[in-house]
């Protein structure tokens, strides 16, 4: 892991940023992730835990925004729900074939990639907030102002 740091620093990656919280715990990262362009996330700011488990590589870890988000694939407490941080093997419901979850080559670079394409393409047919799912098929001028109060708000923080 701290080889990933020390490469994202010499080699920054568009779209996001990293550090870690504590210099003592290398497992708890925060990144900023910039909400890209072209999107209703486009000039926010947001916030957010990367925390890895001790068995890292074989488990994933977990992101969590910590900044307010409104987000089809982001629970409400900030959690992010994407194919690739889900455990390993055979998803027991049938919905993500093995090789989309997690395995030991992801990244963090990959892990963040994965969020920015999440945030440009969300995926209302497996939500983890359902009403931002809802409100993203049926109502999308009035999540897109969501969206906007949150950029707003991330912008201020």
């Amino acid at each position: 892991m701290k080889r990933q740091l020390k490469e994202l620093a010499k080699s920054p990656v568009d779209g996001f940023s990293a550090g870690l919280v504590d210099e003592a715990n290398v497992y708890e990262w925060e990144v900023c992730v910039m909400g890209p362009s072209g999107t209703p996330f486009e000039g926010g700011l947001f916030r957010a835990r990367l925390s890895f488990p001790r068995a890292y590589p074989q488990r994933p870890p977990t992101l969590r925004f910590t900044t307010d988000i409104w987000h089809p694939n982001v629970y409400p407490d900030g959690t992010v729900c994407i194919s690739i941080l889900h455990e390993p093997g055979d998803d027991q419901y049938g919905y993500e074939r093995a090789e989309e979850r997690w395995l030991p080559v992801h990244t963090v670079e990959s892990i963040m990639l994965s969020v920015i394409s999440m945030l440009a393409s969300p995926n209302p047919d497996s939500p983890a907030n359902v009403e931002a799912a809802r409100e993203y098929r049926d109502a999308y001028a009035n999540f897109c102002k969501k969206v906007q109060r949150c950029v707003r708000k991330s912008q201020d923080e």
